[in-house]
C-alpha cells in the first residue's frame, strides 16, 4: 500500500469566480477532470476536501471519494489537515495537496514531485517552471518562487521567498505551481502555527512555513499549468482542453 495520500481541497466560494469547480470543460466538472487526474497518476489514494455538499455530491457521483470540512478554514492547507484527520490512516507519511482549479497539471510532473520528495525526505516540496514571458513579473496572479540557486531538471533547490510582483528580473525566478508536497509531520506542525504577518500581507500561505524556517524544495516541472481564477481563465483553459482532447 503507498503511503502517499493526494487530498485536493475545493470550494465554491472563490471571490474571483464563485461556483469554479463545478464549471463544465467537455462535459465534465473542473473538479472531476482534477480528480481524474491525480486517479491517473497512481501514486496513492485521492480525496476531495471540501466545505460544500455540492461538490461533495458531485465528486462522489463521478466515483471519487470525498470528505466534507470546516467552512472556517483560512487556507487549503488548514482544509487538508482536517480531512487528514478525519481519515485516521497511520500508514500514510506523505500528503500530495493538489489544487482543484488546475486541470491540465502533468501526471508526470506530480509523479516526479513523489518520486523526489520521498527519496530526499523533504518537509515540503513543490513545483515550478521557467518563466517565459516578463509580465508575469508584474501579474500579481502569477506567484513566482526564487531559489538559492538555479533550477535544472535533475535537482531540488531551496525556496528563498515567494512573491505576487517583483521588479527584479533574476534567473533564479521561477513561476510557481501551487502543488505541494508534504511530511505529514511537518505539515502537522506547519497547522499548528500561526498565520504569519508576511503570509497574511501577501495571501501566500507558503510564507508562513518560510517564516517559521520550514524548508520548501522547489523541483522544476516540464509542463506550465493554468490556473483558473477568472472567468477568462475558464474560457481559455476551456478552448485548450476541447480543442486538445
Amino acid at each position: 500500500m503507498s503511503n502517499t495520500l493526494i487530498i485536493i481541497p475545493s470550494r465554491l466560494s472563490a471571490k474571483r469566480l464563485p461556483g469554479k469547480p463545478l464549471l463544465k470543460i467537455k462535459d465534465k466538472s473542473i473538479i472531476v477532470h482534477v480528480l481524474n487526474k491525480a486517479k491517473q497518476c497512481k501514486i496513492g489514494k485521492v480525496i476531495v476536501a471540501t466545505e460544500d455538499k455540492k461538490i461533495l455530491n458531485e465528486v462522489r457521483k463521478n466515483n471519487g471519494q470525498a470528505i466534507l470540512t470546516s467552512k472556517k478554514h483560512k487556507s487549503g492547507t488548514d482544509r487538508i489537515w482536517e480531512a487528514f484527520q478525519k481519515i485516521k490512516n497511520k500508514k500514510i507519511k506523505y500528503i500530495i495537496n493538489l489544487q482543484g482549479d488546475e486541470p491540465l497539471v502533468s501526471i508526470n510532473d506530480i509523479k516526479k514531485l513523489n518520486r523526489v520528495v520521498k527519496k530526499n525526505n523533504y518537509d515540503i516540496g513543490t513545483l515550478a517552471v521557467k518563466i517565459n514571458s516578463t509580465q508575469y513579473f508584474k501579474n500579481k496572479n502569477v506567484v513566482k518562487v526564487e531559489t538559492k540557486k538555479k533550477l535544472d531538471f535533475n535537482k531540488a533547490q531551496r525556496a528563498v521567498s515567494f512573491q505576487r510582483i517583483t521588479k527584479k528580473k533574476s534567473s533564479k525566478f521561477y513561476k510557481h505551481i501551487g502543488i505541494y508536497q508534504y511530511r505529514v509531520l511537518a505539515l502537522k506542525k506547519f497547522f499548528n502555527l500561526k498565520r504569519t504577518k508576511n503570509e497574511k500581507k501577501n495571501k501566500l500561505e507558503q510564507l508562513r512555513a518560510l517564516d517559521n524556517k520550514i524548508p520548501i524544495h522547489v523541483i522544476l516541472a516540464r509542463k506550465n499549468v493554468i490556473s483558473i481564477d477568472t472567468k477568462e481563465d475558464y474560457i481559455e483553459l476551456k478552448k485548450i482542453i476541447e480543442y486538445k482532447i
